[in-house]
């Protein structure tokens, strides 16, 4: 009871100190304006900017607003809610250098009575963490982030078109991508964010930026500023940045690999020195979980329709349950980049696109695993024939809609709105009428 004590206490004081840097740093940088950002559940970004008065009191009661605007978030009827900015996640904006310049913060939503809010992603995720802690283990995570440049932004009936006709690390005058990843990675590190590698990618005008690890709930924190600030930088530079999965049918499409690995302390719990590739039991359990769970937890971290196009698009995206080492088609891949270095220890879960809800998508990737540790799943040699990950958004929604994992994970809420939005969106692209079929069938029916 006394160590429970000390350490609300401690956290509270760490709190308070958090606050006060803020307050301060905002006087002295004459911030103007600060946005309070948060995530819908199909994982848009939402902000409200509050002058610098107002924030001692966002701080202790939140800013309220009315959840049932908010896409998934409460019916009309439970619509009171409120945004409590999070002190530990404040930055100053890079993009508003004129002063009075802009800085935001991330926030936890909270009901009127200050509990937590059920539709909150990143209170979905927290829980999920709140159970690995519980079990000993704090998780870590890197994502490799692919997108593409276009030209100008979509025009409707139209192809989008390139910024570049580049190809995988290439480096040439005509490749104007490296121009764009060094201003956007300035910017992001200006914001706290780490970049470890940025290249071009395999497709005309895509490209990749792997984040450095950081635990889970900053690395979904820093995935939403990402994909802002990629954007940002685009339209600065007269382009139109997307993270469609899959844009153009005869190229690679954009994923979001997903690096993880579980410490216990400062001990790698996947790290062991006698085992085939460094793997100890924890991580083959973990392995295990995610493989056997793995169409279950589809819907979210390939959420949309277009989702489904790259993972059935072949190249080296995982259409099968199945995991390796040099397989890079593998939906879990074992990195050897280091061989027996503990801390490198880790697996690249390779499915999640990076248009997924990062909170979700984490969550229920983290669950997987967490199952895999809590049941002793046995992690066995690939099948001559793995089973193959669902073909398409409507078989994706029928295997989640029957997982008790992904519903104990998001929540009631979240479990129930994603599946009805999802079966919306569903029914609405089958009765599309498509450019495909108008080229194939009307001119010889």
């Amino acid at each position: 009871m006394w160590a429970m004590s000390d350490n609300t206490s401690q956290k509270d004081s760490q709190m308070s100190k958090q606050q006060e840097f803020v307050l301060r740093t905002i006087e002295e940088r004459n911030i103007r304006f600060i946005r309070l950002w948060f995530t819908d559940v199909l994982g848009y970004l939402k902000s409200v900017a509050i002058a610098p008065a107002e924030l001692a009191n966002a701080f202790d009661e939140g800013i309220g607003f009315d959840g049932s605007a908010i896409e998934g978030f409460a019916r009309v009827t439970e619509s009171d809610m409120l945004a409590k900015p999070d002190p530990a996640t404040f930055s100053i904006l890079p993009w508003r250098t004129e002063s009075p310049g802009a800085a935001r913060m991330f926030c936890d939503i909270t009901m009127p009575d200050g509990s937590p809010s059920h539709a909150d992603p990143r209170n979905v995720l927290r829980r999920t963490l709140n159970k690995a802690a519980q079990m000993g283990y704090t998780c870590y995570t890197h994502p490799e982030i692919e997108f593409f440049l276009f030209k100008s932004a979509p025009v409707k009936g139209e192809q989008p078109i390139p910024v570049d006709q580049g190809g995988y690390f290439d480096h040439t005058p005509a490749v104007v991508g490296h121009d764009f990843r060094r201003q956007a990675i300035t910017m992001l590190e200006a914001m706290g964010i780490s970049v470890e590698f940025s290249h071009h990618e395999g497709a005309p005008g895509q490209q990749e930026i792997d984040l450095r690890y950081a635990d889970a709930l900053s690395t979904a924190d820093n995935i939403m500023t990402f994909r802002h600030v990629i954007k940002e930088v685009a339209l600065e530079q007269g382009f139109y940045a997307s993270f469609m999965p899959k844009p153009f049918t005869d190229h690679p499409g954009s994923g979001m690999h997903t690096h993880v690995s579980l410490f216990e302390g400062e001990k790698n719990a996947f790290y062991d020195a006698s085992a085939e590739f460094n793997l100890s039991k924890v991580a083959r359990f973990f392995i295990a979980g995610i493989l056997k769970h793995s169409s279950e937890i589809t819907a979210v971290t390939n959420q949309w329709v277009n989702s489904y196009k790259r993972l059935q698009g072949g190249g080296e995206a995982p259409a099968l349950i199945n995991w390796g080492h040099n397989n890079r088609s593998a939906l879990v891949r074992i990195p050897m980049y280091k061989p027996n270095k503990e801390n490198s220890t880790r697996i690249e879960f390779r499915s999640p696109d990076s248009a997924c809800n990062p909170y979700l998508a984490y969550a229920v990737m983290l669950a997987a695993g967490l199952k895999g540790i809590e049941e002793k799943y046995e992690l066995v040699d690939n099948a001559a024939a793995p089973e193959p990950l669902p073909a398409n958004l409507n078989e994706a929604i029928a295997v989640m809609e029957k997982s008790d994992l992904v519903r104990e994970t998001l929540g009631e809420h979240v479990f129930e709105y994603v599946l009805r939005n999802k079966r919306a969106e569903w029914q609405d692209y089958r009765r599309q009428v498509s450019a495909y079929e108008l080229d194939r069938y009307l001119p010889v029916l």
